[in-house]
């Protein structure tokens, strides 16, 4: 009976240390530096949903090759946000100041199709140069590094269905975002957030 007991204890602590360590899973992080000189009311609104612990457990529901990885939509298909929408931070709604181009790296936020002012909490990060189809009229706020770009780019070798509306672009695997927080400023005296994804 000792002995039982002590082979029942060996398989729980087994048991436990591979649900703790055996994951398949993947975890990393990428780091956001924000830039309130563009998108001041985009800045303050997505720094304000970080704190509040908004995106931690929602997902990048939108992985689209060549063109953005789309996430922070509480229902995890691209129709939800926040409890509230602010104005549209870009040229095409009145917004001069905000000249920051959608290249590789760039942070912006999502909006319908039907109103500019009507992003809440959704993002999307580009892959490459989206100045043509963005700029002008999505509100840029943000940039990753090129070593926060690697993790990123590691969604793309996650398998995709195609959507409802015919784009391949849905992960079969969740990319969930753990955690998002505010972390030190940049060297020049910008905020920064770290999202930690799981895929």
């Amino acid at each position: 009976m000792k002995y039982f007991r002590i082979f029942v204890a060996a398989v729980l602590a087994f048991t436990v240390m591979c649900f703790s360590g055996c994951s398949d899973k993947t975890e990393e992080s990428f780091v956001i530096t924000l830039y309130p000189e563009y998108a001041p009311i985009t800045v303050d609104n997505f720094v304000s949903l970080v704190e509040d612990g908004f995106y931690d457990g929602l997902t990048f529901h939108r992985i689209v090759e060549g063109f953005v990885a789309q996430g922070g939509d509480p229902n995890g298909d691209g129709t939800g946000g926040s409890d509230e929408t602010i104005k549209g931070e870009f040229i095409d709604n009145g917004v001069t100041t905000n000249t920051m181009s959608h290249q590789r790296g760039v942070v912006s936020m999502a909006r319908n199709s039907t109103s500019y002012d009507s992003a809440s909490s959704q993002f999307f990060i580009c892959y490459a140069d989206c100045s043509s189809a963005l700029d002008g009229q999505y509100a840029a706020f943000g940039k990753i590094d090129d070593e926060g770009m690697e993790v990123v780019d590691k969604f793309l070798d996650i398998e995709r269905e195609y959507s409802s509306s015919g784009e391949l672009s849905v992960p079969t695997t969740p990319i969930t975002i753990e955690k998002a927080e505010v972390i030190s400023d940049s060297s020049d005296g910008h905020q920064r957030v770290r999202m930690t994804v799981s895929f």
